[in-house]
């Protein structure tokens, strides 16, 4: 049955020109939830709700999804789609400005996946750093963008400030105490920070 919904959601997705996770960075995405296997996981970018399906169907038993999307026809299509999977009432699709949303959520998220606005990405990190457990991963989608994050050459203009805010949030996750970021290349690139706060 999963199987069938998430091939229809794919096929959706790309005739109707909506982003999610692409191909290359699937399986790493996958494999990622599977070692983690999170119980309460904070999605920033809900789209139609494929990626939220894919964690809630490789998490922990009893996980949680709480997903926020800014675009209303896509929170629609999303909640429509997870009505139609076992997770119906895992999975939770929030329509808003994810900046104006994460300031009224009770954490804490022991998994957070990164797939909104780009150049948000350093202040969602920060407002997301009350709601994370001790030991918390967060994975960012596309934090490579087409190849121009770690170039030496200038991106063409229009990508300028993405590309900016995309090498201030590789800064920002690299130098926060308390966390490790690994930079997988597969896809458009993907940010595994992990927190390894201890207690006292």
């Amino acid at each position: 049955m999963m199987e069938a919904l998430l091939r229809e959601m794919e096929d959706y997705a790309q005739e109707n020109h909506v982003p999610i996770i692409n191909e290359g960075a699937r399986d790493a995405f996958c494999r990622i939830i599977c070692e983690e296997r999170p119980h309460r996981v904070l999605e920033l970018g809900t789209a139609i709700g494929y990626s939220a399906l894919l964690m809630a169907g490789m998490g922990a038993e009893d996980i949680e999804v709480v997903s926020l999307e800014l675009n209303e026809a896509r929170a629609a299509k999303a909640k429509e789609f997870i009505r139609r999977s076992p997770y119906r009432d895992r999975i939770h699709v929030l329509y808003g400005d994810a900046a104006e949303l994460l300031g009224s959520l009770h954490g804490p998220f022991d998994f957070v996946f990164m797939d909104a606005a780009k150049g948000q990405y350093p202040r969602y990190f920060r407002q997301i750093l009350p709601l994370l457990e001790k030991r918390a991963v967060v994975l960012a989608d596309n934090v490579l963008f087409r190849g121009y994050v770690l170039s030496k050459e200038k991106p063409p203009r229009r990508f300028k400030t993405i590309t900016k805010r995309l090498r201030e949030y590789i800064g920002l996750v690299q130098n926060t105490p308390g966390f490790t970021t690994e930079i997988l290349p597969e896809g458009d690139g993907l940010a595994v920070s992990r927190r390894m706060e201890h207690d006292g």
